[in-house]
């Protein structure tokens, strides 16, 4: 006999533009998209194995701009887990995990796990990206850094992918 899809609620959430829509696209079609188009609301889906079991792992694109601040919450009823996705080498983007993302999800969805996700790592070590950054007298977001906001927020797991982290904080 068959086993059961179990269905998965994942929603991705972060500032606009850290590249959650290019996880999740990169993710579900395994093509890297070249251009960045603002998303609204979007949803994608993925069937995986978790412990032996199907699981159909559906992942909700959220907008991170402030116009939809009202709107976007709307999308948080009935999710098993949150990614909250920063850049990497966007400071103001990291700081929102505990400024604005970390206390409007547990506003909402007070136990619910989420994972942290930093975006655009291939970006970090690009000399061109730290030559600029550097002009605004910035660096990119350390893996310490990364690891003490999880570890200030209580992100759950870290180290691992984070589509495979989903998985894994949805069946603990």
């Amino acid at each position: 006999m068959a086993a059961m899809m179990t269905n998965v609620k994942c929603v991705i959430v972060g500032d606009g533009a850290v590249g959650k829509t290019c996880l999740l696209i990169s993710y579900t079609t395994n093509a890297f998209p070249e251009d960045y188009i603002p998303t609204v609301f979007d949803n994608y889906s993925a069937n995986v194995m978790v412990d032996g079991k199907p699981i159909n792992l559906g992942l909700w694109d959220t907008a991170g701009q402030e116009d939809y601040d009202r709107l976007r919450p709307l999308s948080y009823p009935q999710t098993d887990v949150f990614l909250v996705a920063f850049s990497l080498i966007s400071r103001p983007s990291y700081e929102n995990v505990k400024q604005k993302w970390f206390p409007e999800l547990k506003h909402h969805c007070p136990n619910c796990p989420f994972i942290l996700v930093g975006t655009k790592l291939d970006l970090r070590s690009d000399g061109t990206t730290v030559a600029k950054l550097r002009q605004q007298n910035q660096t990119p977001i350390s893996l310490e850094e990364g690891q003490e906001m999880a570890k200030t927020i209580g992100a759950t797991k870290t180290g691992i992918g984070p589509l495979q982290a989903v998985c894994m904080a949805w069946s603990d």
